[in-house]
Parts: C-alpha cells; structure tokens; sequence
C-alpha cells in the first residue's frame, strides 16, 4: 500500500499504478537483471562485479530498517543488531579485499598474505580473521613488506578509526535513548536523595524515597502519564487513557452503568498516585481539594493514634467526597473527617474538586449517590447537624420560593415593559401621521 493524505491505500490496482510510474520501478528493474549471465559468455571474466547491480537495492534495505526500527517494540535492540550487521559486512567485505590483494601479490608470497590453503573455507576465514584485528585496531599483524600492503594495512587503520567512532557514537546514542525513554516515564530517585542528604535527613526517609521509586518500576507504574500524552489531540488522548485505565475504572462503584464515552471523557480528569506502606493518604482535619478512587491496594481507616484500624478500604471503592460535596448540615466543612492510610502499596485515582464539580453537574444521579453516601457517614460518625441540615432545606425551599416569585416578578414586569413599548411605538406612530398631515396643509 501507500500513503495518500495520511491514509494507508490497499487498492492492489492503484498501487500498481502508482508503482509503475515511480522513478523505483526502473531503479528496481535494474537491480535484479541477470548480469552474472555475462560471465557465460566466452571471454568475460568471472568476478563479483558481474552483480554490481544487485547494490542497488541498498536504498531499499535503508527503506526497510526504517520502518522495521519505527515498527517494533524494541528500537534499541534493533539498532544494535543493525550495528553489529554493519560491522560483520565490513569485515567480510575487507577480507574480500584482502583476499583479492593477495591472489594480485601471490597467495603464501610472503607472511603478510594469505597463505595458499587447500581449502577455500580456510581461506575465508583467515581473510575474515586478518580483516578484524585490522579493523579492530588490535595491531597483532604481520608487517607488510610491499608498496600495495603498507597502503592496504594504512587504509584499513584509517577505516578502523572512523569504524569505532562510529559505533561509538551509535551505542553513545543507544544508551542515551534508553535513558531519556526511562526518564519519560518514571521520575529520577537522585535529586530527591541528594537534596535528603544535602539538608542531612537521609537514613530511613531516603530508603522510603528509594523503594518507592523501585516500586514504580518494577510494577511498571506511570504518575507522568499527563507529561507523556500531551502532545496528542483530546480525542486520541481519550482513546489511549481509555485504553489503559477503563477497565479499572468500571470496577469503582460510582461509574458502574456510565456510558463509555463519559468514562472516556473522565479518564481525562483522573491523575493516578501511588502510596507507599504506612504513608497518610489524608488526615483528619487537613482541607479537601481532592477525592480518591481505590484502583489496586488495601487502605485503612484508622483512628486518632494511627494504629487502631476501624475499617479497610479495599478495591473499587472511594472516599474524601465528604470534604468536597456541600452536604447540609456537615459540621466538618470542607475539612476531612477521617484518617485513611495505605497499608500497603496503593494505586489511586486522584480527582480534583474542580473537575469533580463539572463533571457532578453533568451527571446528577453520581451527585445524589455520593451525598447519599456522605450524609450516611457523617451520621454515623456524629458530624452530621440535623437541626442545621433541616433549617438549610428550609432555607433552600424559602430561597426556592423566593426565587419562584422573583421569576414571576420579573415575567410581570417583562410582560408591562412589552405593553409600554408597543404603546410608545404607536403613540410615536400616530405622532409622524399627524406631522405629516400637518405638513400636507401648510403646502
């Protein structure tokens, strides 16, 4: 297939055309011409160069790793392996080289050449040996005697340099493509314990530090996935959080039964967190700015000592919502009511109040299913003012009402401003008729 306006075209038809009239279908007939037929006729003498065609295909072998490095899953290791392919095919070829100079000078003429073997297997493979410890700069070859073998022997030096500060350069490369791909995705340990140790408080903080970093790696979990997906637009954006976290998703509670396309679009919203052993998610009395979904892990409620466990939080369920919903009669505010700790290593999603409000104005069953929830809880830890949240739904029904009679004020008051106007403009309407008879006696 090929590309036509960013769409991969399969149709074999057109791209038989489109092959035929490239400048490549030449270039590709020329390649696979049967030259070496020449060496059948008499007089023309059998050499490689006979096949010199078929090094036109080189572009086509480029053409071929790029997408292959493009494609896999694994560019580093293929980069490498290209590498070391490269490497072995010029060895072969300077020991073609080699081999060649030396039948010129006389196999076995002296101790630089290769020795006449029997067998050409023996050959290649002292060609082959010669051609690496000269391109490999190891030096341990016998001292070229002729004009043609200090040139040969200097040439190769000089390739042999250029050789190594390429592959030099190529792993330098490699090396820091790993690097840069590992810090893309899981956050560098070393600043945050060098800076521990520069203020003296490392020890048993630093190793908490380390195996949380440890943590996430080999569990493979990703807090800058927000840094790492936003150069894609909103919508592939969505698709590939989607992809990654719904399934997690539908497990909580709250979003079983939501549509799809509004998971895809609340997934947008949701910052993952990792908690370590022993660390405080919130605490009792801290203000709320966001509320937690349990994605892996055990959390645990606990009293004011932080031992006392008074109940386990476990997967797919949620809390911190208390502090962000306006409950009537909730004599916490906007403050927790609960200690919650990660007993062990816990996934979280993490929302924020503001993008909890949007999307609880969009939805208000998961608003009325959340304050439900919250009202339970805070009657059952006694923070829950019943005779505050009886004056607040009066309130709110006198502010209802209130609100009704302003709105049929206001219509009254639409409905009068729309009789005066209509008034006024016939009134003015009568005006310009009476002027305008008055004008027609006068003349």
């Amino acid at each position: 297939g090929f590309l036509e306006d960013g769409i991969l075209v399969r149709d074999i038809r057109r791209t038989r055309r489109r092959y035929l009239c490239s400048w490549a279908f030449p270039w590709d007939v020329a390649t696979v011409l049967p030259t070496e037929l020449l060496c059948l006729l008499s007089g023309f003498p059998g050499v490689p160069a006979a096949r010199a065609n078929r090094c036109l295909r080189v572009p086509r072998l480029f053409e071929a790793f790029d997408r292959c490095e493009t494609r896999t899953g694994w560019p580093n290791t293929f980069r490498v392996a290209k590498l070391m392919l490269y490497l072995v095919l010029g060895i072969h070829w300077h020991g073609c080289l080699y081999f060649a100079l030396s039948a010129r000078l006389g196999l076995g003429a002296d101790p630089w050449v290769c020795p006449g073997f029997a067998r050409p297997l023996r050959r290649y493979l002292h060609s082959f040996y010669f051609s690496t410890l000269v391109l490999a700069m190891v030096g341990d070859t016998p001292e070229p005697h002729r004009e043609e073998e200090f040139l040969f022997a200097t040439a190769g030096f000089l390739l042999a340099v250029l050789g190594f500060a390429t592959i030099t350069g190529s792993i330098s490369a490699v090396i820091a493509n790993l690097s840069a791909a590992d810090a893309a995705f899981y956050p560098d340990a070393g600043p945050v314990r060098r800076y521990l140790r520069a203020r003296g408080a490392g020890g048993r903080l630093e190793g908490r530090v380390v195996r949380w970093h440890q943590h996430l790696r080999a569990q493979r979990k990703l807090p800058a996935e927000r840094e790492v997906l936003r150069h894609l637009p909103r919508g592939l954006r969505a698709e590939v959080a989607a992809s990654v976290h719904l399934a997690a998703l539908r497990r909580v509670g709250l979003f079983r039964g939501w549509d799809r396309g509004v998971l895809r679009q609340l997934v947008l919203r949701l910052r993952p967190q990792v908690f370590g052993p022993g660390e405080f998610v919130c605490r009792r009395g801290d203000v709320g700015r966001e509320m937690y979904f349990i994605r892996e892990g055990r959390l645990a409620v606990v009293a004011e000592d932080g031992v006392t466990q008074l109940a386990v939080l476990g997967e797919g369920l949620y809390f911190g919502e208390i502090s962000l919903i306006n409950i009537k009669g909730n004599m916490a505010g906007n403050r927790r009511t609960a200690n919650i700790l990660s007993v062990g290593y816990s996934d979280l999603f993490c929302l924020g109040k503001e993008d909890l409000a949007e999307v609880l104005a969009e939805f208000p069953h998961a608003r009325a299913a959340m304050e439900a929830k919250g009202r339970e809880l805070l009657l059952r830890m006694g923070r829950l003012d019943t005779g505050a949240e009886a004056a607040a739904v009066a309130a709110e029904a006198e502010a209802e009402r209130q609100l009704r009679g302003l709105e049929v004020a206001l219509e009254g008051l639409q409905t009068r401003a729309a009789r005066l106007l209509a008034q006024l403009e016939a009134s003015a309407l009568r005006m310009a008729l009476r002027v305008q008879r008055l004008e027609g006696r006068l003349r």
